[in-house]
């Protein structure tokens, strides 16, 4: 075994472990949701309609850098965003998409403003996440929507999908999940909390930006 097949078998051991938990606590449901890993010569990402709780290796969809479809099943309709992110942010190593119930209310109820969907509310949610936008309803899939996202790819970590929920990235799978769950839990507090708690405070943000290279 290669050094580069060895590591696209843990890679994909990765996407179904995380699947399974994120499932099994509730971040996701159904068939909703879908998960991606950047490769050497490509990227692998869960098929089309797939539950992230009972996901295959050997079935994750592979696709080439020419986006060619290799191996596995069909891949998920939402390729084309998670490929604008990693066209346009070196750094990520996995995207992550789910409908996650509290995040997706929060779009409901309304966001805090459509640049920073949460204000800075805990150290961690700005240490793990950071500022996370808005993008306005489009149907799953829409184009528009991946052109969006590709855009800020650069300058965030996430961004919130209007009535669809988050998308996040990072340098592993695993450090995906622990953003996702960071900014779910964040929504959560937020949502539950009335009157509504005050943000820290600008030189509290600045002070955990300097400290864990961070950006809000």
């Amino acid at each position: 075994m290669t050094a580069a097949f060895g590591d696209e078998v843990r890679l994909r051991e990765e996407i179904c472990e995380v699947g399974a938990s994120l499932h099994a606590r509730g971040y996701t449901t159904g068939t909703a949701g879908n998960i991606s890993a950047r490769l050497e010569d490509g990227w692998l990402i869960t098929p089309t309609d797939a539950c992230l709780g009972t996901l295959d290796p050997a079935r994750l969809a592979k696709v080439s850098a020419a986006n060619e479809w290799v191996s596995g099943d069909k891949p998920s309709k939402t390729l084309a965003l998670h490929r604008g992110i990693y066209e346009r942010n070196a750094k990520a190593r996995c995207v992550l998409h789910t409908h996650s119930t509290h995040l997706v209310a929060l779009t409901l109820a309304g966001v805090a403003s459509p640049e920073a969907v949460l204000p800075p509310i805990t150290p961690y949610q700005v240490m793990k996440i950071g500022r996370v936008p808005l993008i306005p309803y489009a149907r799953p899939g829409a184009p528009s929507v991946a052109e969006q996202v590709a855009a800020l790819a650069p300058e965030v970590r996430g961004v919130l999908l209007e009535r669809l929920g988050p998308v996040v990235w990072a340098p592993s799978v695993t450090h995906a999940a622990h953003a996702l769950e960071e900014l779910e839990e964040t929504a959560r507090l937020w949502l539950m909390l009335n009157p509504r708690p005050a943000p820290l405070a600008q030189e509290q943000v600045a002070e955990l930006e300097s400290t864990f290279n961070v950006r809000w």
